[in-house]
């Protein structure tokens, strides 16, 4: 496939755009700051910045885009508004876990243990996944990480969920960017999700 990845300089962009290249799809790297983008086999580095007029069109002939940019950072309405002209259906979101349900009608965001510096950027994630819900005009898949993502291996084993948040038999919530990467990979080749939001865990 020829994957567009937004946010491609970060910490899961980085990473997502590694395992796209590594499977042999062909990668267009986009941030504001190529020079932060590691380059290599299958990836083509482009400066892009969804507020731009000419953003679209970055996007345009790819199979799918990815977003991988924190929420705080951009507009929603501005991003899935670039998607939506770039004429690409595909649209997979780098999410969070605040939205997950930790019981009925219970959000992990709305416990007590959920830390107050983490909020702006867990309500933004959670108002750009509302607006995806009502997108009936994207082919749109939003992947909630665990509780904990962090660099470390790639394993190729976890657990994918829905709505729900999971935890491991220590009751650990917990997930490498390597293998969210995996997760999302798999999901663009396989397209097991359509218009709906799930979720990856240990």
């Amino acid at each position: 496939m020829k994957v567009a990845v937004i946010g491609a300089s970060g910490r899961g962009g980085s990473r997502i755009v590694a395992e796209l290249a590594r499977r042999g799809h062909q990668v267009t790297a986009i941030a504001r700051h190529p020079e932060k983008i590691e380059t290599g086999a299958h990836v083509t580095v482009r400066r892009g910045d969804p507020t731009e007029i000419g953003f679209p069109g970055l996007l345009a002939g790819h199979d799918a885009v990815v977003s991988a940019v924190r929420f705080v950072d951009v507009d929603a309405d501005v991003l899935i508004g670039a998607v939506r002209k770039s004429g690409v259906q595909r649209y997979a979101v780098m999410g969070g876990a605040g939205s997950l349900e930790v019981a009925p009608g219970v959000r992990l965001i709305d416990t007590p243990q959920f830390l107050e510096a983490a909020k702006p950027e867990a309500r933004k994630g959670i108002a750009f996944l509302d607006k995806l819900r009502a997108a009936d005009d994207l082919d749109w898949v939003f992947l909630s990480p665990a509780a904990v993502i962090a660099f470390g291996e790639r394993t190729g084993q976890f657990r994918l969920g829905k709505d729900q948040f999971m935890t491991d038999a220590n009751g650990k919530s917990a997930i490498s960017f390597e293998d969210y990467a995996v997760a999302l990979v798999d999901e663009l080749e396989q397209h097991n999700h359509s218009r709906e939001r799930f979720c990856v865990a240990y």
